[in-house]
């Protein structure tokens, strides 16, 4: 498959460069920002549902082939919470107030049983009808710390440790995490469907 270009569905600048930079400069991705700045409600139960929801909605806006990202994290001791709600966990209240809640849930659970992966689906449509979308999933493994470590990142990057550099995700260098990330590895995946790797 060749794409020249591709619409993000997503309004946020920082994933733009990041996931360009891992696209590498033979496809241009443009924000949905440019089309509209209304967000479809994501109303799938999974992180595969509300990507393929976010893809068709910006193919059907902008008219071009779409690649949307739903990601999260999801902690083993709360059952995968908070999961596809791991943005909006706090009530909406911000990266802060997300933290905070996680470390109120998880305050008496031993180290042992903190375990914890980050999520990333990439869902690439080529119209918004797609019957075929290409889906790929990243996971990256972990366990969630006590208390915040780190300046780099954003959301739950302070609390989640990361065994094979032995530091969290947010004490890694942006070009490291760009590295060993969920959203890296779901990317790699696509890059390989799409005869870029």
């Amino acid at each position: 498959m060749n794409f020249q270009q591709l619409v993000l569905a997503s309004h946020n600048a920082g994933k733009l460069k990041e996931l360009q930079a891992m696209l590498g400069h033979s496809v241009q991705l443009r924000s949905i920002g440019e089309f509209s700045q209304v967000e479809p409600e994501e109303t799938g139960l999974s992180f595969v549902e509300n990507a393929i929801l976010k893809a068709r909605n910006a193919a059907r806006i902008s008219g071009l082939p779409a690649l949307a990202d739903d990601s999260g994290l999801a902690v083993d001791f709360l059952g995968g919470a908070p999961g596809i709600y791991s943005a909006r966990y706090a009530d909406g209240k911000g990266d802060a107030a997300n933290n905070a809640k996680l470390l109120d849930a998880l305050k008496d659970v031993p180290e042992a049983e903190r375990g914890a992966q980050f999520v990333c689906v990439l869902a690439l449509v080529r119209h918004a009808d797609d019957p075929l979308p290409i889906l790929c999933e990243g996971l990256w493994q972990g366990r969630i710390l006590f208390q915040a470590s780190g300046e780099h990142g954003f959301g739950y990057d302070p609390l989640f440790w990361v065994p094979e550099r032995n530091c969290s995700s947010a004490d890694l260098a942006p070009v490291d995490k760009n590295q060993l990330s969920h959203r890296a590895r779901a990317m790699a995946l696509l890059r390989q469907r799409l005869g870029l790797a």
